[in-house]
């Protein structure tokens, strides 16, 4: 717990200092047990990937989708149910995140799957679920996605659900409200839910969930004062155009959302590399008539097989997969360990990563229709969405690996340069998209819709352009950009970790890359504020209830990429002792035998207060890549991603 603004939180006075030599000697064994942990976890082929977990939910979906298509099974359902009942709390519920509180959508959808599998409603586990549902409101308060669900099996009137019309992908890129006002998650989602809105599917299943209902009404607003007013007026008008469609228009909507989703499948048979457009897209083309052995069908339902875990604990769905994002934080973190550029291992990754190079003009280019393809994406294969943040770190990795690039770190620097926005920052995946209009669309309540800059990708692209030489305007912009977003208490919000303490340790890093001294007002204000946040136990964690509740900024349980995404902070402004001692005993004191972390706690961000992750490799990587920047007394600004 954080004390009052300059004095140390309770307890850390009191520990006892561990003296550089000392700790040096023993983070060096502990070091090496962790470097060595991390290389057996690396596939013959070069790559690390650790497990990506989420929350119940896309196990519920996964079950419902296939339930949707004829094809679940009486295995894949006990092997789903297995794992849905483990994640249950005492207290009947389903949260989003480790120790998070209940969630109301969260439960119903794990409720309704447990029903599927066949759970009699009058078991214990199914009756305190149902209560909590009951008392948080109901299926009546449930997001719209939850209802989207109950609707295609009858289990809710789809004339009670917001209407988002095919007839969006017409307008064009300048109109307000076109699908690149969206950011690519959800601009991959929307298109083909317009399909699944347009047929209205049910396919009644031998259940009912009527006792999760309170038949309270949904509240809507339809003051014109407000936007949420002015589109649920404008959402009445479209339950009636519904009714009625132009048939012409409809057709030519219709047609267009189907070319544009087939034209975005990838090479392994996913939409965009997550679950959400992955589905809706199978469900949209079924739909229009696309038999499941269609050859676009059957790779996306095999690619999803490829998406799911299965073990002792049960069966369960990986919402996205982060091969390339894990194989270059792993290299950066095994070079900080002092693994040589030419060590076999660092060598396969990088002749890897130089491979999944992105070589294709994606959605990015509707706004930059002049900038060439370069740069790097989050899965095995996603060439329309790479990213700035991973091609930042892919070009950090690749500097440190003795490996011919092929050019790529130069495609890859144009490209970051030309995806910064019109503000100085950076976005993950677009330039400028930034219109809110679209949270305010009464369909739109499944996470952040769209891809302003973010502190934390702003200081990735800002950090590479300067350690590769490419000082000048746009990083000059880009460190303006940060310091402007400095929050009053010195941190800096992480849009793709939790929360500020991940958004400091990538910030913080990049601006002493950009050349600020670590004595600059910025720096010494975000070291303040690490050092008041530390843990009494000498490490740093932050619940993710922080992107709601702004007093829990900097509070948690301590972890291990947490304390470590702080200790890189501090090790780049040349601290060395005091509160970072304290970081590196935490450290070695909560590895395990066998070289590793445990870290059941979600440190990673899909959308900020609707959707966490736990990046299993996450407790690797950045443990070993900050006790080696320790060991080796290496005040490299590198950032914690």
């Amino acid at each position: 717990m954080p004390g009052p603004a300059g004095v140390a939180p309770a307890g850390i006075a009191a520990t006892r200092p561990v003296s550089v030599a000392a700790a040096a000697r023993t983070v060096e064994e502990v070091l090496a047990r962790g470097r060595d942990a991390l290389l057996r976890l690396q596939d013959p082929a070069g790559w690390w990937k650790g497990e990506l977990e989420t929350n119940v939910t896309m196990d519920a979906e996964d079950l419902l989708l296939r339930q949707f298509l004829g094809i679940r099974t009486d295995r894949q359902t006990a092997a789903t149910a297995t794992w849905v009942r483990a994640n249950q709390r005492e207290d009947g519920t389903w949260a989003t995140f480790h120790g998070g509180p209940a969630d109301l959508s969260a439960t119903a959808e794990a409720y309704v799957a447990l029903r599927l599998a066949g759970d009699p409603v009058d078991a214990a586990h199914m009756r305190s679920a149902a209560e909590f549902v009951r008392d948080a409101g109901g299926l009546e308060r449930c997001r719209v996605f939850t209802r989207i669900w109950l609707a295609l099996f009858g289990l809710w009137r789809w004339d009670d659900l917001p209407v988002l019309p095919p007839e969006l992908v017409l307008l064009p890129p300048w109109m307000p409200l076109n699908i690149y006002d969206f950011g690519s998650w959800a601009r991959g989602t929307v298109v083909p839910l317009t399909v699944v809105g347009h047929h209205r599917p049910v396919r009644p299943i031998p259940v009912t969930v009527d006792e999760l209902r309170t038949g309270a009404s949904i509240p809507v607003t339809r003051n014109v004062t407000s936007w949420a007013g002015r589109f649920q007026l404008l959402d009445d008008l479209l339950h009636r155009y519904e009714r009625r469609p132009l048939r012409a228009l409809r057709r030519l909507a219709l047609a267009r959302a189907e070319q544009w989703i087939v034209a975005r499948q990838e090479a392994d048979g996913c939409w965009g590399g997550i679950q959400p457009p992955w589905v809706y897209s199978l469900m949209a083309l079924h739909l229009q008539g696309y038999p499941l052995d269609h050859p676009v069908m059957a790779a996306g339902l095999a690619g999803l097989d490829g998406f799911t875990i299965e073990d002792d604990r049960g069966r369960r769905l990986e919402a996205c997969q982060s091969p390339v994002w894990d194989t270059c934080l792993a290299v950066q973190a095994l070079a900080d360990a002092g693994v040589a550029p030419d060590d076999p291992a660092i060598v396969s990754a990088g002749r890897w990563l130089v491979d999944q190079e992105v070589r294709v003009a994606g959605d990015w280019s509707v706004r930059r229709p002049k900038l060439a393809p370069g740069g790097w994406a989050f899965e095995f294969a996603n060439v329309h969405y790479p990213d700035v943040d991973d091609t930042a770190e892919v070009v950090l990795a690749l500097r440190r690996a003795a490996v011919d690039d092929r050019g790529s770190v130069a495609r890859a620097l144009d490209w970051v340069e030309g995806m910064q926005c019109r503000d100085g920052g950076w976005g993950a995946f677009d330039v400028d998209n930034t219109r809110a209009l679209c949270r305010e669309l009464p369909f739109c309540d499944f996470g952040e819709l769209i891809d302003p800059p973010s502190a934390d990708v702003t200081a990735h692209a800002v950090e590479v352009l300067a350690a590769c030489g490419r000082a000048g305007a746009p990083v000059e912009r880009g460190v303006a950009w940060l310091l402007d977003a400095q929050e009053d208490d010195g941190s800096w919000f992480g849009r793709w970790g939790a929360n500020h303490v991940y958004g400091t340790g990538a910030v913080v890093p990049a601006l002493v890359a950009a050349g600020l001294p670590p004595k600059h007002p910025a720096l010494v204000r975000a070291v303040t504020w690490l050092r008041r946040c530390q843990n009494p136990d000498g490490g740093w964690g932050e619940d993710l209830r922080s992107y709601d509740d702004p007093a829990w900024r900097g509070r948690g349980p301590s972890t291990a990429s947490q304390t470590a995404w702080a200790l890189l902070a501090l090790l780049a402004c040349g601290e060395r002792d005091g509160a970072a001692e304290r970081a590196v005993r935490w450290l070695c004191d909560t590895q395990q035998a066998d070289g590793t972390w445990d870290e059941p706690y979600f440190t990673g961000t899909g959308f900020p207060g609707d959707f966490y992750i736990n990046y299993h490799l996450y407790r690797q990587v950045f443990p070993v890549m900050a006790l080696g920047r320790f060991v080796r007394g290496d005040q490299r600004a590198g950032s914690p991603t």
